[in-house]
């Protein structure tokens, strides 16, 4: 799981561009290259390693140079740390409303 705020920081970063998404997107059906994952989106092939080194340094996305060919693929434990903070969250509010409701239940019964 994720404890450090500044990697959480960093995911969520990762997660805010939508072709970063796409390609996180594409990852979660297997493995591809620079090339496959530049192929659907508009822009060079330096701008999806831009975009892949940030994937990388958030841990969503892991790297391996073989030759020519660099390979890319989902980290899946980054993307359990991210839905288990996010959860964390849910859970927190939905108890807030939960009691919120039961006051309010409550105070129109008194009333």
């Amino acid at each position: 799981m994720l404890h450090d705020p500044a990697q959480l920081d960093l995911m969520f970063q990762a997660l805010a561009d939508p072709a970063r998404r796409q390609m996180v997107d594409r990852l979660s059906r297997g493995p591809a290259s620079v090339s496959q994952l530049a192929e659907p989106l508009a822009m060079s092939l330096s701008a999806v390693v831009q975009h892949l080194n940030l994937l990388e340094a958030s841990g969503l996305v892991r790297t391996q140079k073989v030759g020519r060919v660099r390979t890319c693929q989902i980290e899946p434990q980054a993307l359990r740390s991210a839905e288990h903070w996010i959860n964390e969250r849910r859970l927190s509010w939905e108890r807030r409303l939960d009691r919120l409701g039961d006051f309010l239940a409550q105070t129109k019964d008194e009333s």
